[in-house]
């Protein structure tokens, strides 16, 4: 377990800088200075089928020869290609391949034609939540999932990521109900031991076929809250805590061997990059095309790469839909590249207008301030396993949105307040002892929809 932080000081935490860089095999080198794009693109409303795999190759070489193009008339020093696999293409893993080996093989030609550099993040799909209950320890599609990391890693596909659900099959409810007890014993007992033996699958994986164990994402768990919250489902307050209490899970993948960058939709990166020292991939306003967010740019303020989450291919009006977003993609990286060129002190003036353009309007984007990213790690890495850990990161993040209150640099709707009082109590009166904290929760969550064993917990 990290029990001290790699980035300690607020100045050192800023985008394109990691101290634990990554060099890819064709020398690029992530968090060495400069913020590369990663666009990430998938398939137009279809299906994928047998029949339909022709289609889907075509669209996949469209779309790949769309955005090289594009990258390489804009001078483009570098990017990184994420293929997020569909259910369909996780499920049978020899399509993912099929996929992964065109897609590899343009991205070869315009390395080698035109010097463009490229590499390409593979992301199975967690397809064990095709079933329900989902069987997340082992069976035909765990199996699946394995053999298209395998398969697209042999393929040439350089780092290995996956958005992984483990918990989601109950925490999906504690959400809607916004029960914090639930969600903190969810994130901090059962995604904690799913990331554990996944990320050893993952990892093994990697080290056999010389790829990078990148990185995970609690998109299904802080996303899902944040997406609720700006519908108006859950507080802004609660959203903003679930996301700091989602570090913990996430950064399970770093202790079994994990080395960045994080996925782009894992909003905790920040607090990632300042435990580990790895680089992060981040997304904000050039992901409005996948979701909308109140985090459009205080997420670049710390990032590595500048992803657009995924847009389909679909026709806009200047060109398909994804090479419009690999154009944005490449004038954010430009803006924050030229402010480096002048400086560590222009890149910092640049890192807190981004800050400070999103902190003050909503508590989600407070708590990924630098600032208040390295206060709450610091204090959290003093807690001794994973499930006080994620305890203490709520604690935290209450204590510091109650201080940005005090100091008049946050807005929180009056409505919202009593919130802060109640989340506390909720933390306070739960045991932190694991055992005891599941029973107290156990009986306001619907068993029925997960298997116990699979987390080695008893009803």
């Amino acid at each position: 377990m990290f029990t001290t932080l790699a980035v300690s000081q607020v100045d050192d935490l800023i985008y394109g800088v990691s101290p634990n860089a990554l060099t890819l095999k064709n020398g690029l080198v992530i968090g060495g200075g400069t913020v590369f794009p990663e666009i990430n693109f998938t398939l137009p409303p279809m299906e994928v089928t047998t029949e339909t795999m022709p289609e889907v190759k075509t669209q996949y070489r469209e779309m790949t020869k769309g955005v090289l193009d594009r990258a390489k008339a804009l001078h483009v020093p570098g990017l990184i290609v994420e293929i997020e696999l569909l259910p369909p293409l996780t499920m049978h893993p020899e399509w993912g391949v099929e996929v992964t080996k065109l897609v590899l093989d343009l991205m070869h030609d315009y390395q080698e034609k035109f010097g463009l550099k490229s590499s390409l993040r593979i992301t199975p799909n967690d397809i064990r939540e095709m079933v329900r209950p989902p069987h997340m320890a082992g069976g035909y599609l765990y199996d699946a999932m394995m053999k298209s990391f395998r398969g697209c890693a042999q393929a040439g596909a350089e780092m290995l990521a996956i958005e992984s659900t483990g918990g989601k099959e109950i925490h999906d409810d504690a959400l809607l109900n916004a029960d914090l007890q639930s969600v903190l014993v969810i994130l901090g007992i059962l995604s904690i031991r799913d990331m554990t033996r996944l990320w050893q699958d993952i990892v093994a994986i990697a080290r056999e076929t010389g790829t990078v164990p990148s990185g995970d994402s609690a998109c299904g768990f802080g996303n899902t809250a944040m997406v609720l919250a700006e519908r108006g489902y859950i507080p802004r307050t609660f959203a903003a805590v679930v996301r700091v209490a989602t570090v913990i899970r996430s950064l399970v993948a770093y202790e079994v061997g994990a080395v960045g960058p994080s996925k782009d939709c894992a909003y905790e990166g920040p607090y990632l990059k300042a435990i580990t020292g790895y680089p992060i991939s981040m997304e904000g306003r050039s992901a409005a095309v996948a979701h909308l967010s109140p985090l459009g740019n205080i997420t670049a303020a710390t990032a590595d790469l500048w992803s657009n989450e995924s847009v389909q291919n679909i026709k806009l009006l200047a060109d398909i839909a994804p090479v419009v977003s690999m154009e944005q993609l490449v004038y954010d990286c430009r803006l924050l590249n030229a402010a480096t060129r002048q400086g560590k002190d222009n890149a910092l003036t640049l890192r807190n207008l981004h800050v400070e353009s999103d902190s003050r309007l909503d508590p989600q984007a407070y708590i990924l301030r630098p600032d208040v990213v390295i206060d709450i790690a610091r204090n959290i890495l003093t807690e001794k396993n994973h499930f006080l850990r994620t305890k203490r990161s709520a604690r935290e993040a209450l204590r510091v949105l109650r201080q940005g209150i005090d100091r008049n640099v946050v807005a929180i709707p009056s409505r919202e307040i009593p919130w802060l009082e109640r989340m506390a109590k909720d933390i306070e009166s739960l045991s932190d002892d694991e055992k005891e904290a599941w029973s107290q929760v156990k009986h306001r969550l619907d068993l029925d929809k997960i298997l116990l064993a699979d987390y080695n917990i008893e009803k």
